[in-house]
């Protein structure tokens, strides 16, 4: 697909996730706290912690099923926390959310009702330029086929190193466990342009990846998921060749 092509879709993706969260209408600017309405003037107060699916206010975090997609879920922290760009997330006594998200991973398999492999999960927190909600929430869900195949052919080692995927340079390095937090791996000056993914190794360890917004790129990793999970979708894997999904990419970003 065309840079322009992908260009559209993300747009339209955008609008699609805003629409389904009520973050946007005729004549109104979106909310950007409605997610952390939901968590915690919802999930907190009701008796069933509805409408998530998990709600850990010991351990900070609530899963809840995004709108977008029939396996993304979002992990969320049960305090107020903007962004990636929060400096709380670079203090060992903060909850690991990536650690919690991973833990979490069950329920995208469950909710599309196919085995998914954990390699072909990620993990993804876009950059303050590249989201439309000021609660911090990790997408949970699947790899692109393209995502995923550009990182296996790539020499991903313990050192950064460049790597392109769809047109923005990230850099790539594998960590052995996501402890420390991914955050706290990153720890730049301004973490708040920066947009993090990960993703398992295909040799043990994860795959962390790391891209920064700039005037071309809005810093969004949620751009490596795709919320129709083709990869393992018994439906679409015909239209899979060569490791990389030909139809357009399905990604709808927040």
């Amino acid at each position: 697909m065309s840079l322009r092509n992908y260009g559209t879709a993300v747009r339209f993706g955008l609008l699609a996730a805003a629409a389904a969260f009520g973050l946007s209408g005729c004549g109104r600017s979106h909310d950007r706290n409605a997610l952390w309405k939901i968590v915690n003037g919802r999930c907190a107060t009701d008796a069933q912690h509805r409408p998530c699916a998990v709600y850990d206010g010991t351990d900070g975090y609530a899963l809840l099923k995004d709108f977008h997609g029939r396996g993304q879920y979002l992990v969320v922290p049960t305090q107020k926390i903007p962004g990636v760009e929060d400096p709380a997330l670079l203090k060992p006594e903060t909850p690991n959310y990536f650690a919690e998200a991973w833990g979490e991973r069950a329920h995208v398999a469950q909710s599309y009702g196919f085995a998914i492999p954990d390699s072909h999960l990620s993990m993804a927190i876009n950059s303050r330029p590249g989201r439309t909600q000021d609660q911090l929430h990790i997408h949970l869900d699947c790899l692109t086929a393209y995502a995923r195949a550009e990182l296996d052919k790539n020499m991903i080692t313990e050192e950064w190193s460049p790597v392109s995927l769809y047109g923005h340079p990230y850099r790539a390095k594998i960590v052995p466990s996501l402890d420390p937090s991914p955050f706290r791996v990153i720890a730049a000056d301004d973490m708040s342009i920066h947009t993090l993914v990960v993703t398992p190794a295909r040799h043990g360890g994860f795959i962390l990846l790391d891209d920064m917004a700039h005037v071309l790129d809005h810093g969004s990793g949620e751009e490596l998921q795709d919320h129709a999970c083709h990869l393992d979708d018994p439906h679409h894997k015909g239209m899979i060749m060569d490791g990389v999904d030909m139809g357009e990419h399905p990604n709808g970003m927040m």
